[in-house]
């Protein structure tokens, strides 16, 4: 039987320098820097630690059986207690949060959650910049009832636009037609849709395994090309312990939008705002002029290009353990102060005195030794990137 391992620490075992914070508060309305002066803006929340899909590259079948243990319901956070936190997090300065899994839409009643934090403000009083990443499996029939809870951003995973190749990669026999009537039924409703009427708040995400699905990349631009949407390319990334990550099945950013401008002419775009993740390009259209309504391409180059020093992100785990990082290999406990009475103050202030420690880069340290993606394994130096450890799962933590 394959069991979940994921080292945990709370807030009693920090160093003795994090816990010496406590007797300087967090001040309220000031912006929580870490360690590397990277301020804390954007909040993933993974609601479950399941998913209908067995992709290679996140929750291989050979690990994820029907014998795997999943996380209990008592276990989880409840609406509430995310909606809590949530508040938290937006006092220290949080002003988008994405809803992820897993598979989010396979939580019960993701829709309330979402309904409860669409009423959340941010530090300045605008909005909440609210978002949640699918599969698209389940967006047919859930797309109204998102809308209508709040949401107005929404990413969906597609990795291929030929069915036997994605077929391969979620690994139960998911066909694309499903996913892309999803798409359809989100923009019936106006999912996405902008003040511009432009499809912005629509983003198509695709994992990018050299040898596996990098044929796909010209036909999905081909496809999406004019929808008005934002197509991104993510490099295949060493998430977790169990996806069998590779080097040499990395394929480059650098490729990928050479590939593309050999048939499409693009516009280098500006950042939208701190702690972007993508390299934006715009189409020009048949005037030779950039052409919003004909979307953008995304390029997440986290192998090639790492973007630690810009990282504004935390992410809170699906039973309320906070991680700094990505590829981190250990969590902090919040669930426990949370459901043992503990004062919104006292949450914010141990939030705020995790992040002011935080030293995460791993993309950057591993950057500094990996080989040529494609040629060889990447090899790993225990002074560079600490003693190898079992890394979060992807499916755990949330992309």
């Amino acid at each position: 039987m394959s069991e979940r391992v994921i080292p945990l620490i709370d807030v009693r075992q920090l160093p003795p320098a994090a816990m010496a914070l406590s007797s300087t508060p967090w001040i309220a309305g000031e912006p929580v820097l870490d360690a590397r002066l990277r301020p804390l803006q954007e909040l993933r929340i993974s609601v479950t630690d399941r998913c209908n899909f067995r992709c290679t590259y996140c929750m291989p079948k050979e690990i994820f059986d029907n014998q795997y243990k999943y996380l209990a319901q008592k276990e989880l956070l409840s609406f509430e207690e995310i909606t809590r936190l949530s508040k938290s997090f937006l006092s220290l300065g949080v002003q988008k949060i994405r809803l992820t899994g897993g598979e989010p839409l396979l939580r019960k009643n993701v829709e309330v959650l979402i309904s409860q934090l669409s009423q959340l403000r941010t530090n300045s009083g605008a909005p909440l910049d609210l978002t949640l990443t699918t599969n698209g499996s389940l967006l047919k029939q859930k797309a109204a009832a998102l809308k209508d809870a709040g949401l107005t951003r929404i990413t969906i995973s597609l990795d291929a636009m030929q069915d036997s190749i994605f077929k391969a990669m979620n690994d139960v026999d998911f066909s694309v037609s499903s996913v892309l009537e999803g798409i359809e039924s989100a923009k019936a409703v106006g999912l996405g849709l902008d003040e511009q009427g432009l499809w912005s708040g629509m983003k198509i995400n695709m994992v990018v395994k050299r040898g596996t699905n990098d044929s796909e990349i010209l036909p999905m631009t081909r496809y999406f090309h004019g929808q008005g949407m934002s197509l991104r390319f993510i490099e295949y990334m060493d998430v977790g312990s169990t996806n069998g990550w590779n080097m040499r099945e990395v394929l480059p950013s650098a490729e990928v939008i050479s590939l593309i401008q050999q048939e499409f002419e693009l516009v280098k775009l500006p950042p939208k705002g701190p702690g972007e993740t993508a390299v934006r390009y715009g189409f020009k259209n048949s005037s030779g002029q950039l052409d919003p309504g004909l979307g953008e391409i995304g390029l997440i180059s986290s192998v090639t290009q790492a973007f630690c020093d810009g990282c504004n992100r935390a992410r809170l785990s699906t039973e309320g353990q906070l991680f700094l990082c990505l590829f981190a290999h250990q969590g902090q406990d919040l669930r426990t102060p949370l459901r043992a009475g503990a004062s919104d103050e006292h949450l914010t202030q141990m939030i705020a005195n995790i992040w002011h420690h935080r030293e995460d880069r791993y993309s950057q340290l591993r950057s500094l030794q990996n080989p040529t993606p494609g040629s060889q394994d990447v090899q790993t130096d225990p002074e560079t990137l600490g003693t190898q450890r079992r890394k979060v799962e992807m499916s755990y933590i949330g992309g």
